[in-house]
């Protein structure tokens, strides 16, 4: 699995440049208010104590693909057969989803871990740019990932010692706006977390959507290439993983000032 991972990201920073282009096409939706102030590159989230830095992902194009959908089919898209409590599901899930900026980083409590991404994202998105480079990564994984990866994969042990938290810093409005200068004055921040995540959580999510598909088939869409956001967004998808050891948690509200 380790060697796997591995492999993937190298393949993905290899077409960045491809696959970034076709996705800036997707992304349509008009967000209301100004755009975020431009962070630091490295950044200090005091309130959940952590130090954080950009990490380019596919998530932030999937989650901006999700709202260009959305903006297309405000109600989300229709089931082939959907039960009329499925439609009210969808109508009152996606009434509550409004566009926003989104943006992804990896962090740490520890502010030497962020050098060690940094370092690590640097021999990725050097080497996998040419052939040689590839090689390297695949040939020595624990050399240039600073022991992340390596060929061996994990001990069952390590597995069950491990855990991963994703927080969300939500900043928005508490009022309708209609003009570009208004700051936002209310911040949600919300967590997400699991068991380890490479073996554990990302195999529970994936035999919870195929339950849902299985299932559930007819309240979801015709088929397509569709993010799992604007599919499995208004199903029990959440209430099946919290049954299943995935906490989501909403941990403050307050006001900006």
């Amino acid at each position: 699995m380790m060697r796997a991972a591995g492999l993937g990201v190298v393949v993905v920073y290899a077409r960045v440049g491809e696959v970034g282009d076709t996705r800036a096409l997707t992304v349509d939706t008009l967000i209301v208010g100004p755009a975020p102030t431009k962070a630091p590159i490295i950044e200090h989230q005091k309130k959940i104590g952590v130090w954080a830095v950009k990490l380019p992902s596919v998530d932030t194009s999937v989650v901006r693909r999700t709202l260009a959908t959305l903006a297309h089919n405000p109600t989300g898209l229709q089931g082939i057969n959907e039960t009329p409590q499925q439609l009210q599901n969808r109508l009152d899930f996606w009434s509550t989803i409004k566009p926003a900026h989104f943006g992804m980083k990896i962090a740490s409590k520890h502010l030497s871990d962020i050098f060690g991404f940094i370092t690590v994202g640097f021999f990725i998105g050097t080497l996998s740019k040419f052939s040689l480079g590839r090689w390297l990564l695949l040939k020595f994984p624990e050399v240039f990932s600073l022991g992340w990866f390596r060929k061996g994969g994990p001990t069952e042990e390590e597995i069950a010692a491990s855990s991963f938290k994703m927080w969300f810093v939500g900043r928005g409005f508490s009022r309708r706006i209609d003009r570009e200068d208004v700051k936002p004055d209310v911040e949600i921040i919300t967590r997400l977390k699991g068991p380890e995540f490479g073996y554990v959580s990302t195999s529970i999510i994936l035999i919870q959507c195929a339950l849902i598909v299985l299932k559930q088939r007819k309240d979801l869409p015709k088929g397509g290439i569709y993010t799992p956001g604007i599919v499995f967004g208004p199903t029990d998808l959440q209430e099946r993983l919290q049954e299943n050891g995935i906490s989501f948690e909403t941990v403050s509200k307050n006001v900006v000032k």
